[in-house]
């Protein structure tokens, strides 16, 4: 017996609840006819869309998802679908997934396992049911068994759906994009295929949300464990597999592979990914950035137009008394090889204002940092200024080593509404940056923009090392403290400078508060800033 399996790999928009749902209902008819397919599996929470927080919390949202399910069901016949939605049952939500077929509502497999780690929070919204009923279903005389995402992470699911007769497990998923979760992921695939003998049709959602990004990458597993290669990740498409239920066994019909998996070029088509959808689901379809000629900046115009296209990116040079011609210049020649319109605002004149305004005040103060934060600030009134007339979203471009150490000016260079390189290290920015140079002909970011030293430009002759450790010391010792979570001896034990470590996590802890008014940006690291690293604000813990 074979059976045609579709998987719906696309982006199914949080909130969207009727638009969801009419797109479902199409996308069951489209499985059917053209791809002759006798399951469509739909990710996790397509209806809804992932995650859908505290729209959960509404009984009107809630009850909306019950009305378009039971629209959906109505509507199928022919072929079974399998659609995930919130479902209110009482005073509880469950995280469920049901079985269509007939025009009705065949069954309903309710989430066992809830994230609470991490970006996820599903214990605040949903309950596990206690009587935990194992959801397997025929289709062509072939028991068909049903989990959700995180179940698979833990045995007694599946193996329980197994011992209930399933043969061919599905696995709705709405899991998000890190760097290096592949691997982990594919050989817990082929762990659970091994263990039970099931073979594991596991579909991923794809898009942006705010700051996360899925990948979409789903994937099939045979019976003996053996994982075929993954679909292209960030794209949205159907994914046909036939399925050879004596064999136990996948074949592909219609599957699009990834021709370049690796860690750069899924980070980058990942912020990519994450910046169009940003923009799309909030109506924008143009982007501003402030353009200095340093390598942040270029990076982020490099991304932007790789995502929206260059007739849709403006970018802004605003030099100062500081400014160095080289930066000029080099902001001038990427905008030149991009095809990107670059104004030039200088901020002399509102510097200015703001000395002259404030001289009788500081009179008796030295010149300090204050005066550096000023230019920022300038800088960042007048890019919103130009969003806010012209239209369009600004983005801000700041990365996980300022933000850390709180090397960015609040209400200056963190003006914004996304962040795209807010969960990249600076030696990742360079590191990356010299992987896109690589790829699609001619150079999209300056080979001099990448040698030169980093600098603010905000006094003379500044470099950013003046004031903090060399970057590849100050990104070693946030990656151990920030995404592993060490602690200031295990760090001075690994070899590094007891005063160096010391300074370091002490700008951390007084940043933090910085970083809880920053715009949202593409996770890509085990541990992003905002929804994923949580530290309060007022804190005496300095371990």
């Amino acid at each position: 017996m074979t059976l045609r399996i579709a998987l719906a790999q696309f982006d199914f928009p949080v909130g969207a609840v009727a638009r969801n749902a009419e797109r479902i209902a199409a996308m069951i008819v489209e499985a059917r006819d053209e791809y002759g397919a006798d399951v469509v599996l739909f990710p996790e929470l397509a209806l809804s869309g992932y995650p859908p927080e505290d729209l959960l919390l509404r009984p009107s949202f809630l009850r909306d998802c019950a009305e378009a399910i039971a629209r959906v069901a109505a509507g199928v016949s022919g072929i079974v679908a399998v659609v995930g939605w919130p479902e209110a049952a009482g005073s509880v939500v469950y995280n469920a997934a049901s079985v269509l077929r007939d025009g009705k509502i065949e069954c309903t497999y309710r989430k066992r396992e809830l994230p609470n780690y991490a970006v996820f929070d599903e214990r605040r919204y949903f309950d596990v049911d206690p009587d935990r009923e194992d959801c397997v279903f025929d289709v062509k005389g072939v028991p068909v068994g049903l989990i959700v995402c995180e179940d698979l992470w833990f045995a007694e699911p599946i193996a329980s759906t197994v011992r209930n007769g399933a043969q061919l497990v599905l696995v709705p998923n709405a899991s998000p994009f890190e760097r290096d979760k592949h691997a982990q992921r594919d050989a817990l695939i082929a762990q659970r295929a091994t263990e039970t003998g099931a073979a594991i049709a596991y579909l991923n959602v794809v898009g942006g949300q705010d700051a996360l990004v899925f990948d979409g990458a789903s994937v099939v597993a045979d019976g003996d464990g053996s994982v075929h290669p993954a679909a292209a990740a960030f794209t949205d498409q159907w994914l046909v597999v036939d399925y050879d239920a004596e064999l136990r066994r996948f074949a592909p019909v219609q599957w699009q592979d990834d021709g370049d998996e690796s860690r750069d070029a899924l980070a980058w088509r990942a912020i990519v990914r994450g910046i169009q959808d940003y923009c799309r689901k909030n109506g924008f379809s143009k982007t501003w950035l402030g353009l200095s000629g340093g390598i942040d900046s270029s990076m982020v115009l490099a991304l932007a137009v790789d995502a929206l296209g260059a007739e849709n990116v403006t970018a802004v040079r605003m030099p100062s008394r500081y400014t160095a011609e080289l930066s000029n210049d080099l902001a001038e020649e990427q905008c030149r090889a991009l095809g990107v319109k670059m104004l030039t605002v200088p901020i002399e004149k509102p510097f200015q204002g703001y000395l002259d305004a404030l001289s009788e005040v500081f009179a008796d103060k030295a010149v300090d940092v204050t005066e550096e934060n000023l230019q920022s600030r300038a800088r960042g009134a007048m890019l919103m200024a130009l969003a806010n007339k012209l239209g369009g979203l600004l983005l801000t471009t700041g990365n996980k080593s300022e933000y850390a150490v709180g090397y960015a000016t609040i209400y200056g260079d963190m003006c914004g509404g996304y962040a795209p390189i807010k969960d990249l290290y600076k030696t990742e920015v360079f590191a990356l940056s010299r992987w896109r140079n690589t790829v699609g002909g001619a150079p999209v970011i300056p080979p001099a923009v990448i040698s030169r030293p980093p600098t603010a430009e905000l006094r003379e002759n500044q470099k950013d090392e003046d004031s903090l450790p060399p970057y590849d010391v100050l990104d070693a010792i946030l990656l151990r403290h920030v995404d592993q979570e060490q602690s200031r001896d295990e760090i001075v034990r690994a070899g590094f400078d007891a005063a160096t470590v010391d300074k370091v996590l002490r700008l951390v802890r007084i940043s933090e508060w910085k970083r809880h008014q920053a715009a949202p940006g593409p996770k890509v690291s085990r541990r992003a800033f905002g929804r994923e690293r949580r530290y309060p604000i007022t804190n005496g813990y300095s371990a």
